[in-house]
């Protein structure tokens, strides 16, 4: 099984989560995909809120995780940075998405940071279904059964090695 994601351990026992893929489509409607709240509802998250710079948001993901963000940079059609932070919880994570054209298609990067290392393949499993579920709504398909797709990995993603 291809796995999408990579896990890296920082200095502080921190660790990040990177996820990279190529779409069929071109840069402005991977944005407008990753963006617009009709559209993140589709494969990844109710969000509502104030998406623009400093802006902040509300989000209940697929998986189940459910929050608060802030939109610390905004450069369309090319990066977004998010701040985020899981009810409940103290510490804030960082999610960078780049969008890099190339020809008539686009690849996405992902990069959550702030992660508990001992959560890392849970990260990297559950990013790796949010990336397919993009791919299935973009060709006009339906999101996975979310749980079991990510039964489905997680033994791999223990598996794989931090860097």
């Amino acid at each position: 099984m291809k796995l999408t994601a990579s896990l890296h351990e920082g200095t502080d026992g921190r660790g990040s989560v990177r996820v990279d893929d190529v779409f069929t489509t071109d840069a402005a409607d991977l944005w407008d995909a990753c963006t617009r709240p009709e559209r993140l509802a589709r494969w990844i998250a109710e969000v509502e809120g104030d998406l623009r710079p400093d802006g902040t948001f509300r989000a209940v993901f697929t998986s189940g995780w459910a929050g608060t963000g802030r939109v610390e940079v905004c450069e369309p059609p090319r990066r977004l940075v998010l701040v985020t932070r899981e009810d409940g919880e103290a510490e804030d994570h960082r999610l960078e998405a780049t969008l890099v054209p190339d020809g008539d298609r686009c690849r996405l990067i992902i990069e959550e940071y702030d992660l508990p290392v001992d959560e890392l393949p849970a990260y990297g499993a559950g990013w790796q279904v949010h990336l397919e579920d993009l791919a299935a709504t973009l060709a006009s398909g339906d999101r996975c059964d979310l749980g079991a797709r990510w039964s489905a990995l997680i033994e791999d993603y223990r598996r794989e090695p931090v860097r």
